[in-house]
């Protein structure tokens, strides 16, 4: 996962962006008919249910347009919120509230929906020791609102990018010639670069199970389209070798089934490329 520093300098890529992309050269609309100097105050309405996420952004959006607006929380982010609830108020400049309000809104609505698909699918697996995994199958330009929004939720992120983790699938084994050698040349790549990176190979049977296990310095295996009566014979296979995720194709009828095959990880691409988005509004006080 990328470091905390690097986290934040996406965010903020990602909020000058949205503005300069929504605002332009101003909010005419409210600048035709509100006055500079008039004041005001917002609440962030909750009209579903599910798992709030985004507040801390919203915090961040709110400041960049105007570091004089006052945010008063008043639920945090991961916690569960129902139809009437109220968020959070903003209160200060109106012209700011309403050029904020918009980028506020669609990122909560995206960043809710996700940390509450998320949620629902930890809850599933209570008991079992198995975690939740995202994946890069995020919307473009906003990957770091979405995987965000799954440690909200109280999933884990895999690799945020192609830069901070290797993760061989079977295109990489089949144009670099197999297993075997796609690891040997990717531990030579990271040694000739000096790089400190985890190894994560996908396995699309049990000979290529076996296959990965005859190599050192393996993070993890990912057992890809693997049944039930597979995954447990992968798992026995791999012992603590090296850690295991299951993947393709789970869902909320077969993720449990997956863990109690003994997987140290699911991972999911449904946690943030199927979502239905929270239904939030900004409504002056």
């Amino acid at each position: 996962m990328i470091s905390a520093e690097l986290f934040e300098d996406e965010l903020q890529r990602i909020v000058a962006n949205a503005i300069r992309e929504d605002v332009g050269d101003g909010d005419h609309s409210s600048l035709a008919c509100i006055p500079n100097s008039a004041m005001g105050k917002a609440k962030l309405l909750v009209k579903d249910e599910g798992t709030i996420a985004g507040i801390d952004f919203a915090k961040r959006v709110f400041n960049y347009v105007d570091a004089d607006l006052t945010i008063e929380t008043i639920v945090n982010d991961g916690e569960n919120v129902k139809y009437g609830d109220i968020a959070f108020y903003v209160s200060g400049s109106s012209l700011s509230i309403l050029t904020a309000e918009r980028l506020v809104l669609n990122a909560m609505q995206r960043m809710s929906a996700i940390a509450t698909k998320t949620k629902y699918f930890v809850n599933l697996l209570e008991g079992t020791g198995t975690k939740v995994l995202d994946t890069r199958k995020t919307t473009p330009g906003i990957r770091a609102l979405e995987k965000w929004a799954v440690k909200i939720g109280g999933g884990e992120n895999h690799r945020f990018a192609l830069y901070d983790m290797i993760m061989l699938k079977d295109n990489h084994i089949d144009f670099a010639g197999g297993i075997t050698k796609a690891i040997q040349m990717t531990q030579s790549y990271l040694q000739d670069n000096r790089k400190d990176l985890k190894i994560v190979v996908e396995a699309r049977n049990l000979e290529e199970v076996e296959e990965i296990l005859n190599s050192e310095g393996v993070y993890r295996i990912l057992l890809d389209n693997f049944n039930y009566s597979e995954t447990k014979m992968a798992v026995a296979m791999i012992g603590d070798r090296c850690l295991t995720e299951s993947s393709g194709g789970i869902n909320e009828k077969t993720i449990r089934k997956y863990a109690e095959c003994g997987v140290d990880f699911i991972s999911s691409g449904a946690l943030t490329h199927s979502v239905h988005n929270m239904d939030l509004s900004l409504k002056a006080v």
